[in-house]
């Protein structure tokens, strides 16, 4: 593999082409680990880094479209898990709806 890993290019992959993918630069990272213990060549060294950055380009490229399905799975629904409800601030999380704020008391009427 050797080159750089474009992450636009991992986003057009399905599901099993990328854990493939991945797979294959687990094992070309283990071979190239192999090679850095028996002593290889240095280009074979710097070859560590780019297949590691690479792994993680596909790995986050793969999370993403998880959580993309999954937020198409749960558009529209009452209750949604908490990581796919939008962050804001705690305060704003527990603040009043416009419905609850606009409602009066008995003593108010």
């Amino acid at each position: 593999m050797a080159t750089k890993i474009k992450a636009h290019l991992l986003r057009n992959k399905s599901k099993e082409e990328l854990l493939k993918q991945l797979e294959d630069l687990k094992n070309e990272l283990a071979q190239l680990r192999v090679a850095k213990i028996s002593g290889g060549p240095a280009s074979k060294l710097s070859q560590i880094r780019v297949i590691r950055k690479s792994i993680a380009r596909v790995l986050t490229v793969y999370n993403q479209s998880q959580k993309n399905a999954l937020r198409k799975a749960y558009a529209g629904k009452k209750y949604k898990p908490l990581d796919l409800r939008p962050k804001k601030t705690r305060a704003w999380r527990r603040k009043l709806t416009p419905a609850q704020a606009s409602k009066l008391t008995l003593r108010q009427k």
